[in-house]
């Protein structure tokens, strides 16, 4: 063993999220699988692709034994889109990225102002549909920047302009509401065990709220988070006057600005908030997975400062060293200096650069390579 670090490993857990636009969470457990087994053939390797509710969730637990069920449902420019979720019993996990997601834009075609969270209200209203009681709603990768207004209007919420009629769709559209009415949202919220899922804790609105933070990655120009973030301001100040002081309450609290600011409507019908990665490893089953394990590994696509603060690696290294496990990492680019891995509780990485530095190259390989990388693991950690 060239590393000094585990003996007569028994069994690995693989637990990495995706590697985005290259691999999914299920690919990469088993490309990692393959290159252990490479050196190690009979290795006992037990695999639990992770997310920590973005895009990748609904795949996530359908992995770990949860059925997929699919619906057509509005995207996040009106078109109608396939959109799944996923159930076991009576536990439902909804994925707003399905609905109303970035990856359902055509390439280079941002939506800012229009884009709706309609399409994941609609999601929620057919996991009621299939008899859940406990919704996990994770969220992130959102085209959207609506406040949850779309997805509150298709749960039963009324949002009228000065002329009584419906607000337009998106974020935009807010600066015209005159009048909102949440009385006639679907009722089967007030019995459900209903939890917010989200790697992020921003507010609504201000210089940390969605629009300012997040809006450019939806191709909002300066001048359009200004316009958006004016008009959820206005939009929290009417729904102030329909329910009183908790809109304003709500709209400050940590999660509201998830997933531009879906996380405030999910907050408006009751959800409870949890940071994603640490709900997801408890609706995975994680924690029986991480006590048959000696070694985990862990990953996804970058690591870098954003893992360090609520993304999957640094939830599950987070479990597995409190139960003294060790820990080590895949990844297609690292960009985090040895010490910060050891705080975060990952004693190495491997980084897909270290075979491909060229990402033009590394990312369609990513396969490949991630298998060769696990292979290197395997040589230091296992032999």
């Amino acid at each position: 063993m060239t590393d000094g670090a585990v003996t007569e490993v028994a069994r690995v857990l693989v637990a990495a999220d995706k590697f985005k636009g290259s691999l999914t969470a299920v690919q990469v457990a088993e490309r990692v699988a393959a290159g252990l087994r490479r050196v190690v053939p009979e290795l006992e390797v037990e695999t639990l692709p992770v997310a920590d509710g973005g895009d990748g969730t609904v795949a996530a637990a359908v992995a770990a034994g949860f059925e997929r069920r699919e619906i057509t449902v509005t995207g996040p420019v009106g078109e109608p889109v396939t959109a799944a979720f996923a159930l076991r019993g009576t536990t439902a996990v909804v994925e707003m990225a399905e609905a109303s997601g970035l990856q359902l834009l055509p390439e280079g075609v941002f939506a800012p102002l229009t884009a709706t969270t309609y399409g994941s209200g609609e999601v929620l209203r057919a996991a009621l549909d299939a008899g859940a009681t406990t919704i996990v709603f994770g969220v992130g990768g959102s085209a959207t920047t609506d406040g949850g207004a779309g997805m509150l209007a298709a749960l039963g919420a009324v949002f009228l302009d000065a002329d009584g009629k419906p607000v337009g769709p998106g974020g935009g559209a807010l600066a015209d509401l005159a009048s909102a009415d949440l009385s006639g949202v679907d009722p089967r919220f007030a019995d459900v065990d209903f939890v917010l899922a989200s790697d992020v804790d921003n507010p609504l609105t201000g210089p940390k709220g969605c629009a300012a933070v997040y809006g450019p990655q939806k191709g909002a120009t300066p001048e359009d988070v200004a316009t958006l973030d004016a008009a959820l301001a206005h939009y929290a100040q009417v729904l102030e006057k329909a329910i009183g002081p908790r809109a304003a309450e709500l709209a400050a609290s940590p999660g509201a600005g998830g997933a531009g600011g879906i996380g405030y409507g999910a907050l408006l019908l009751g959800a409870s908030f949890r940071p994603g990665i640490e709900l997801m490893l408890e609706v995975l089953g994680f924690a029986p997975a991480l006590e048959r394990a000696t070694l985990v590994i862990t990953g996804e696509g970058s690591l870098d400062e954003q893992t360090l603060h609520g993304k999957a690696p640094a939830g599950v290294a987070a479990a597995a060293r409190a139960a003294g496990k060790e820990v080590v990492a895949v990844c297609g680019r690292l960009a985090l200096p040895p010490e910060a891995l050891g705080t975060a509780g990952i004693r190495r990485a491997y980084p897909l650069t270290d075979l491909e530095p060229d990402p033009a190259k590394s990312i369609p390989n990513a396969g490949p390579l991630l298998e060769q990388v696990s292979a290197n693991l395997a040589r230091d950690f296992l032999l």
